[in-house]
């Protein structure tokens, strides 16, 4: 069996588990939120749509926000995700989420200085009320090296399949990275709370960080019995953000 059958068969069973526990989710009542939050070519697409193959449609949502119209932009900052929120029995994965705010408007300076620290202290306030009210959060940070990072980037300049993915941010990722890196210790420091933690994952090996996300997500959501059989992931790819992993090379600079 070569390593990719070995990959896609593990992949194949951790699936099965995400649909067992989608059936319990949607009998019980559970309400989940995942973020998934990254660099650009940090694996958020490939990532959801292994999360999200075989998952009810009706009961999973993937939400992936465009540039806001000048009514939005004039709105609370939060407004425009809440209307996005899960009832009961519904699973919905942020594909970029209110963290564009600790992030790429910080870097581009699509917002103010106030906006951006308003945002870090009413981030974790918000996320508190979302759990009070018996919404679950998964907070999870992709984390690419630059090297890596550009030659992905590469690759949708010149494959016809992902030319979709090239976007204007593309042309700045490389040459703000120090900027982005400043950006994203700032929100993981100011943001990671015992309620709503962040969890970091290294996807320049794309294979090993979906598995290693998808044990996370069953190790965190499902019901001892439903777990059962699921290893926990990789502490080499996938562990529980900390202070000491801004300085001691656990996260990219």
């Amino acid at each position: 069996m070569t390593k990719h059958d070995d990959y896609k068969a593990e992949l194949v069973s951790l699936q099965i588990h995400l649909v067992k526990y989608q059936e319990w989710a949607m009998k019980t009542g559970e309400k989940v939120v995942i973020v998934f939050e990254g660099r650009d070519g940090a694996g958020k697409d490939g990532a959801i749509k292994r999360i999200t193959e075989h998952l009810a449609p009706r009961n999973t949502r993937v939400v992936a926000l465009p540039k806001p119209s000048s009514r939005e932009s004039t709105e609370w900052w939060f407004q425009r995700y809440t209307r996005y929120l899960p009832a009961a029995g519904e699973l919905v994965l942020f594909n970029r989420s209110w963290y564009n705010r600790a992030g790429v408007e910080v870097v581009m300076h699509f917002s103010t200085p106030r906006e951006q620290a308003d945002f870090l202290r009413d981030a974790p306030i918000f996320e508190q009320m979302l759990v009070e009210s018996d919404i679950r959060i998964v907070k999870i940070w992709l984390d690419i090296s630059k090297k890596e990072q550009a030659r992905r980037l590469d690759a949708r300049r010149t494959d016809p399949l992902k030319v979709l993915k090239v976007s204007g941010m593309d042309e700045v990722a490389q040459k703000k990275w120090k900027d982005y890196s400043e950006a994203r210790n700032k929100m993981l420091m100011r943001t990671h709370t015992e309620f709503a933690p962040w969890t970091i994952v290294h996807t320049d090996h794309k294979k090993k960080a979906r598995l290693a996300g998808i044990r996370h997500l069953l190790q965190t959501l499902a019901p001892a019995d439903l777990r059962q059989g699921v290893e926990a992931p990789d502490p080499d790819v996938l562990y529980k953000f900390e202070a000491s992993a801004l300085k001691d090379g656990r996260l990219e600079h």
